[in-house]
């Protein structure tokens, strides 16, 4: 009894060997293959239109790792690759394999000389794959990047707010009361509650894709200094310089320290473009004109410090009638905010104090805007609208129009949403 039990032992030993080494390794396995597919949805998913190979294995990597799959720990390699000719790889679109690898451990089943499929040294590589198809993106007319609170897009009741033909997008959460706003599609990160008339939550958060033009931002010319010229409207009155009124032929920088006010309407003529840089000051139309004629384009860039004393943004009564480069490295921006600007950066009355007639791009990244007024296109511009903010609330007054059919032509890439990653193998 003895002998037999010592002759069978070894076969009982490898056969509860292998059971429990399957098992492990079918468990390991399925959870290679759940980081596989979530990486492989999430890079599918990315909506930056410059999206770099290392970009693409980095976002891999990162929704591996959370998964308990780090790149480069022990055996585990995350690799991705665009797989286009993929099959069932949607024509036009672009499909993405993610292929997670490891090494499990192959010793008690050795004894009845099962080794695995590659097995070196007691271990056995395993790997799982993914492939993912992006899904359909559309553009976004106004994005609300901040994505740290727990609503960044909000309206109470918008009737008059038309954004036919636009989408909307919140890196956090988004809830419009009484209205839809009329957009084509509305995205959030997080919850979407009722805003437009297709409505996703969920959505991958979009990136800002516009701080880079801060490198066109020229370098500060007014020194910091603000002591030896008055910065502030009425406190003493502000320079000459600083006072805009009647026609203004202007082209490339023209860089104002300080506040800059309307002292009456007053017409840009600019047609090799302009900007009107202003450092550590707003813009008051005083409840004047400031249009851009036909064929002229205007950038208006706030910049400076983030210093308590100074506001930077477009305030006063009238209306901001201006139109955007089509050409340059300001094409398409009509009022740029400096990314790096966190303080005095809110507008509480967008659209009312002064009315926005823009066409191109308003950015302000880091503002929580109240929109209570009206937007349309400039007098003298295509159709083309975009707002990149903080966050946003839109009263039940505001009047937004949103019509971009002309933004090829306005010269401005607006952001793009809508893409969803979704497994194809």
């Amino acid at each position: 009894m003895v002998l037999l039990v010592a002759f069978a032992m070894p076969a009982l030993i490898g056969a509860v060997g292998l059971a429990a080494e399957t098992s492990y390794w079918y468990l390991h396995k399925r959870a290679m293959q759940n980081a596989a597919d979530a990486a492989a949805i999430a890079v599918a998913s990315e909506t930056t239109s410059s999206y770099a190979p290392d970009a693409r294995s980095a976002t891999a990597r990162a929704v591996a790792a959370k998964l308990g799959f780090q790149n480069g720990s022990g055996n585990v390699n995350v690799n991705v690759a665009q797989t286009n000719t993929a099959t069932g790889c949607p024509a036009g679109q672009n499909c993405y394999t993610v292929t997670v690898s490891d090494v499990v451990p192959s010793f008690f089943s050795r004894v009845i000389g099962y080794t695995g499929n590659t097995s070196t040294n007691g271990v056995t590589a395993i790997s799982a794959s993914a492939v993912a198809a992006s899904g359909p993106a559309y553009p976004y007319c106004i994005l609300a990047l901040n994505g740290n609170v727990a609503t960044d897009f909000v309206t109470h009741g918008a009737p008059k707010a038309d954004l036919n033909g636009c989408s909307i997008m919140a890196n956090s959460s988004s809830t419009c009361t009484g209205h839809n706003l009329n957009a084509a599609h509305g995205d959030a990160h997080g919850t979407n509650n009722g805003c437009g008339i297709v409505q996703h939550s969920n959505m991958p958060q979009v990136r800002d894709p516009y701080s880079g033009l801060d490198s066109n931002i020229p370098i500060d010319t007014c020194g910091g200094n603000y002591a030896i010229e008055p910065q502030k409207k009425n406190d003493p009155p502000l320079p000459a310089s600083n006072q805009l009124s009647g026609n203004l032929s202007w082209s490339g920088n023209v860089i104002k320290c300080g506040d800059v006010q309307l002292t009456g309407n007053t017409y840009i003529d600019a047609p090799a473009n302009a900007v009107l840089v202003i450092e550590n000051g707003q813009l008051d139309t005083n409840g004047y004109l400031l249009q851009t004629t036909a064929g002229s384009g205007l950038t208006v860039v706030f910049t400076g410090s983030n210093n308590s004393a100074y506001q930077h943004i477009p305030s006063g009564g009238g209306t901001l009638d201006i139109s955007a480069p089509k050409t340059g490295p300001w094409k398409g921006v009509a009022i740029y905010q400096d990314p790096a600007l966190t303080t005095n950066v809110n507008i509480s009355s967008a659209g009312n104090s002064p009315t926005w007639d823009i066409t191109g791009l308003i950015y302000l990244p880091n503002s929580n805007v109240t929109f209570s007024g009206a937007v349309n296109k400039a007098s003298n511009g295509v159709y083309c609208f975009g707002m990149v903010i903080g966050t946003m609330l839109v009263n039940g007054t505001a009047s937004i129009f949103a019509n971009n059919t002309q933004c090829g032509e306005a010269g401005l890439t607006q952001p793009k949403g809508g893409v969803r990653g979704g497994l194809i193998n």
